[in-house]
């Protein structure tokens, strides 16, 4: 559904005070254009219509003229550099930004999450949620894969007990 039709759908949800439903539409338009500071803005909206100034103070950040109380307790609910960049939910360079604060708040966040984590870092590694480094999971992979292997045997084993039992 193009952008125009989805946004005429969360005006006409908030107006019949289906808040819920606009506030999902306006999620999901984030998730497609993350870039875009009007959706960004538009969500912040429904989530003071909320009570949620945590969640409003996210969608806002990248904006000038923002609340210095939402942003305040974005900044308490995600307390790490690397947890606000993942809540930001940027993708792409800070320059793909509209405005020269949101490319410098970007950027911020950015330079302190690379510092957090000892190595640079960019906004697609770090939305995503993958892991940057491999250390130390070597053997939680290993020991969930011996895991998944022993109950496939028992499975196998109850199996052929119950299928020898049904021919005795």
């Amino acid at each position: 559904m193009p952008l125009r039709d989805t946004l005429a759908r969360v005006d006409a949800d908030l107006a019949a005070g289906r808040v819920p439903v606009a506030r999902q539409r306006l999620r999901g338009l984030v998730s497609s254009f993350p870039n875009d500071l009007m959706l960004r803005r538009r969500l912040a909206e429904v989530y003071r219509l909320y009570g949620e100034p945590a969640e409003a103070g996210r969608w806002m950040y990248l904006e000038q003229d923002r609340d210095a109380s939402e942003t305040t307790a974005f900044e308490a609910r995600y307390r790490t550099a690397p947890q606000r960049m993942r809540a930001l939910a940027w993708h792409g360079p800070e320059s793909l930004a509209p405005s020269a604060f949101a490319r410098q708040q970007l950027a911020a966040v950015r330079a302190a999450c690379s510092e957090a984590m000892g190595h640079p870092v960019d906004w697609d590694t770090a939305s995503s949620g993958r892991k940057t480094d491999g250390g130390g999971s070597a053997i939680a992979d290993f020991l969930a894969g011996a895991g998944c292997l022993v109950a496939v045997l028992a499975f196998l084993a109850i199996w052929v007990n119950g299928l020898v039992a049904l021919f005795d």
